[in-house]
């Protein structure tokens, strides 16, 4: 007979947001257990954060190599690419263990592994042993999304979950999805000498929604790979390779590979036994202030709850939900955090950012843009990023910092400080009475700032 134990809580899943939870109701002193299917180690250090910043340092050093050639041939002792992309690999095979080994050393006994599914409101089914539980936090993770129409590739086709299982690189690949991590991995690809196709249904890269902004990222980045917007994409097996078209452009690549994005992973829950609300698309019906899911003993965190799935939002999402639970059990007063401003980065170099507010969300008429450029920045100038731009979103009203977009090198250093004077509710001149040093890329948010200034006197 299936054996029962009974817990507090139940933390399904072990990533940032789950072991987050499983950490804070520790702290909070309810007893857990953290379940997961295996393997350990974070999306974000085995398929996600991580190995795409490794292989595109790999594709860096090949450009550099190729640079400081400048087309001569290159010396029979130096790395070659694929050596490069195993040592990417190798990376990630590190920091993966390490997180796997972190986590089994902290949650000890109290890790269970195997395949969680719902059979009551209170009741898990963990392989053959029953969890009974007052709370639930599910912090599964996300999978990438892959059309039903692309399962013709077979052996052809990639997704960022099986792309650094790669041995060997294929001579081009065709890529659907020019998102920020569509974006990076073709440019780490092409860095390295793939030739690389992409095709995106959007007119602009990266999530990006300043209309500037993303022209100047194509500009950019269309020297490195051919990037198709604006239709969509079909790929159809071809003997050993697959042919890629969008509207009349069309062309023969060796394997094609599915960045469209993720979506959380929640099918094999049986959430619907919890008595979890589902929407339209299946997906659980949140409170965004506690991760609750209606009225049931289940609280969303991390990438499943779909919201802001990035790793310092899910460890956020993580500790929210444990702190929710532990008030639903026991009725204490938890302080709930509060979300941090806005922030993503994509690690191009130069590096897309957008912070605060997008573009997409502004009133216009309120809204005074300050524009800094790298043709008129010195260190810019000085690394040859002269197509570096920056654009502040200023309020007319109080001229306080709403959000900004930027294509910069070194550019996730300058979204780091927008995001904390955003979150700090700065305002032009309260970031104009601060020091920036000379020669420095910081100088370009200077920049920025005094443009806006100067427009918001001259509207009063």
């Amino acid at each position: 007979m299936p054996s029962t134990l009974t817990t507090d809580v139940a933390v399904i899943g072990a990533g940032t947001a789950g072991l987050t939870a499983f950490s804070e109701l520790r702290r909070l002193g309810l007893t857990s257990v953290l379940i997961d299917h295996g393997p350990l180690g974070t999306t974000c250090a085995r398929v996600g954060c991580m190995p795409s910043k490794a292989a595109l340092q790999a594709g860096h050093q090949w450009g550099t190599l190729r640079a400081l050639l400048k087309g001569a041939p290159t010396p029979a002792a130096a790395t070659k690419p694929i050596d490069l992309w195993r040592q990417a690999r190798a990376t990630r095979d590190l920091l993966a263990g390490n997180a796997a080994k972190r986590t089994s050393d902290f949650a000890a006994q109290q890790l269970i592994m195997g395949t969680a599914r719902f059979t009551g409101p209170d009741t898990l089914l963990v392989d053959d042993q029953t969890i009974r539980a007052r709370a639930f936090v599910v912090a599964t993770g996300s999978q990438p999304i892959v059309p039903k129409t692309l399962a013709s590739l077979g052996d052809r086709l990639l997704t960022t979950d099986n792309l650094f299982d790669l041995d060997t690189l294929p001579g081009s690949v065709g890529m659907l999805g020019l998102g920020a991590v569509g974006l990076e991995m073709g440019l780490a690809l092409s860095r390295l000498g793939i030739r690389v196709v992409a095709a995106d249904m959007k007119d602009l890269p990266a999530g990006i929604t300043d209309p500037q902004i993303g022209a100047r990222a194509i500009e950019r980045f269309g020297t490195e790979l051919t990037m198709w917007f604006g239709r969509a994409a079909e790929a159809t097996r071809q003997g050993h390779g697959v042919e890629l078209r969008s509207g009349n452009a069309t062309t023969q690549v060796d394997v094609i590979l599915a960045a469209l994005g993720r979506q959380p992973k929640l099918q094999a829950l049986d959430l619907h036994q919890a008595g979890v609300p589902l929407d339209e698309r299946g997906q659980p019906s949140l409170n965004p202030q506690t991760l609750r899911a209606g009225s049931s003993n289940v609280f969303v965190a991390g990438d499943a709850s779909a919201l802001r799935p990035l790793m310092h939002e899910a460890a956020d999402e993580g500790r929210i939900a444990a702190r929710a639970a532990a008030h639903m059990l026991d009725g204490r007063d938890v302080e709930l955090p509060s979300r941090r401003t806005p922030m993503a980065i994509v690690f191009t170099d130069p590096d897309i950012a957008m912070v605060g507010r997008g573009y997409d969300a502004l009133d216009l008429e309120r809204t005074v843009i300050g524009i800094a450029r790298g043709a008129a920045d010195g260190r810019s100038r000085i690394m040859g990023a002269e197509g570096n731009l920056v654009h502040l979103y200023v309020d007319r009203g109080d001229s306080r910092l709403l959000g900004a977009s930027l294509i910069a090198t070194h550019g996730e250093h300058l979204a780091h400080l927008l995001a904390w004077a955003i979150q700090r509710g700065e305002t032009v001149d309260d970031l104009l009475g601060m020091p920036y040093y000379h020669p420095s890329i910081e100088e370009m948010v200077q920049s920025a700032l005094i443009d806006a200034g100067r427009q918001l006197r001259a509207a009063s």
